[in-house]
This record gives structure tokens, C-alpha cells and sequence, in this order.
């Protein structure tokens, strides 16, 4: 199938196409295609080096694919004006190092450049949704304190605040939950399930993606190696080949999925 040609669907917000990008001739993506549909959350999964991070730059368009497409609502993104393409999809990266003296609010309020004109001020909507968005990830209190003398968690979640306050119907988020303590964790994950937007995330932590995600992509070595639903996906066979560790997998009274690792050394005790 031609790059420029989109998978045919009508419900896709995301779709790849055959996406390959290499550097000094060693390929990191390997022909990725992907779909991901309106309003639901979808996840990416992989151990670390096998290109998800890439994959995700690839759409957000930090990097440009070496070869294939992407494609936002049926129109290739290469396409698209940035501008209108940051009043569709906003993203939280998984590094955002600042070196200005900014507050939190001033943070956020950067969730709504891709609305303003040149050198056009903020408005009185402009700091509600601001506050509304500090509100959702639980930072409201935070608004006048200095960005950078924030914990990684906190960072965090600032981060997630200007996303939301760009209004997109579609989120990118690489790694959201680094940096949280389980709580954030968990109150994070349970804020991102409730949007009434389209997300695509990757993470590490099999768990989350068994509770939260309506479907996942798994790539290895730069390659797709599986898609399909968490209890689908999520087998002991497969945690084993992808990851190269044993794993059981239970589901609760409450159908939910729980992966539960063996240690090796505990492997060996029962060996020995």
C-alpha cells in the first residue's frame, strides 16, 4: 500500500502506516502500521529500547519517519500545518526540562498557544480552563509556585495539566506515571480513563496497561509483535517471549487482569 494511502476506516484518529525511521543506517521501527480509533485509549507496551518512545515522536513529529505515514483523522500529518495539528493532538512527553523561571500557571497557560495569534493576550477563558485543568490533576494549589521547584511527580502532572488545557480531542502520553507514587498513579490513570478524548500511550508497567487500556500494540526490537485486548495479549507465553521473565496471569472476582512476576533468584531457590 502506497505511504500517502491511509488504512481504510472511518472511525481511526490515529493511523500509521508502514512507519520506518533509522539512524546511521540501523533501523529502530521496522514498517510499524497501527490504528488507533476515536475515544478510545489505547497503549503501546515493549521492553525498553524497542522504539515506543520513537514510534510516539514519529506521530507527535519530533522525528520524521524514514519512510511510511501517519495519519490524523484520514489526513496524512506531513500535511497538516502544525498549528492546526497541536488543536488536535496534545502531548506529554516523557522528558520536559525547562530552564525558565516559570510558574506553574504560566505552564499551562502554553496549553493554549496553538489558539492565539501572534503576541495576542491571554483571556479570562484562557486562565478558567487553565484552572480547571490544575483542578483535574489535583495541582490547583501549586498555580504561583516556581515550575522547576517541583518534585518529577508534580512536574508531572503540570504537564498533563497544559496537555488538557489544549483541548484536543487526542492525547500522546509517553510514560505518564513515572515519577508517581502509586496513588498518582492510580488517580492519573482514573482521570485519563474518564476523558472524553483519544489516547495513545506507552508504559511500562503490565498492570496499568491490564486495567486501563481497551486495546494495546506491543513492539519489540522495533518491530509490531502483537496486538490486541489486554486479556488477549497479556498471557503468560507472551509476557515470557516479549519480556524474557516468567509471569502469571489472574483475573480478579471483578474481571480485571493481574500479571504477577517470579524473580529469578525465587526460580532458582525452587530449583535448587
Amino acid at each position: 500500500m502506497p505511504a500517502n494511502i491511509p488504512l481504510e476506516s472511518e472511525n481511526a484518529m490515529i493511523q500509521t502506516n508502514k512507519i520506518v525511521y533509522s539512524i546511521d543506517n540501523t533501523e529502530i521501527l521496522s514498517g510499524i502500521s497501527l490504528h488507533i480509533p476515536k475515544g478510545e485509549l489505547v497503549g503501546i507496551l515493549g521492553p525498553n529500547g524497542s522504539g515506543k518512545s520513537t514510534l510516539l515522536k514519529c506521530i507527535y513529529r519530533v522525528l520524521k519517519p524514514s519512510g511510511g505515514a501517519v495519519f490524523l483523522e484520514g489526513r496524512e500529518l506531513s500535511q497538516i500545518p502544525p498549528r492546526e495539528s497541536a488543536q488536535k493532538l496534545a502531548v506529554v512527553a516523557q522528558h520536559h526540562f525547562s530552564n525558565f523561571d516559570f510558574t506553574v500557571e504560566e505552564v499551562v497557560l502554553m496549553g493554549r498557544s496553538p489558539y492565539k495569534k501572534a503576541l495576542e493576550k491571554d483571556t479570562e477563558r484562557d486562565s478558567a480552563i487553565v484552572r480547571e485543568s490544575l483542578e483535574k490533576v489535583g495541582m490547583e494549589n501549586f498555580s504561583k509556585r516556581n515550575f522547576l521547584t517541583l518534585s518529577g511527580g508534580e512536574q508531572q502532572r503540570v504537564i498533563l495539566a497544559r496537555a488538557l488545557a489544549q483541548q484536543t480531542p487526542c492525547l500522546i502520553l509517553d510514560e505518564p506515571t513515572n515519577h508517581l507514587d502509586i496513588k498518582y498513579q492510580l488517580q492519573l490513570m482514573d482521570l485519563i480513563r474518564t476523558l472524553d478524548q483519544t489516547v495513545f500511550m506507552a508504559l511500562h508497567d503490565l498492570n496499568i496497561a491490564a486495567m486501563y487500556c481497551d486495546k494495546l500494540y506491543v513492539v519489540k526490537k522495533g518491530q509490531l509483535v502483537g496486538e490486541g485486548s489486554p486479556k488477549e495479549l497479556l498471557t503468560p507465553a507472551f509476557i515470557r517471549e516479549v519480556y524474557e521473565i516468567d509471569a502469571d496471569v489472574m483475573e480478579t472476582s471483578g474481571g480485571e487482569l493481574r500479571v504477577l512476576y517470579h524473580p529469578a533468584h525465587r526460580r532458582k531457590e525452587k530449583e535448587g
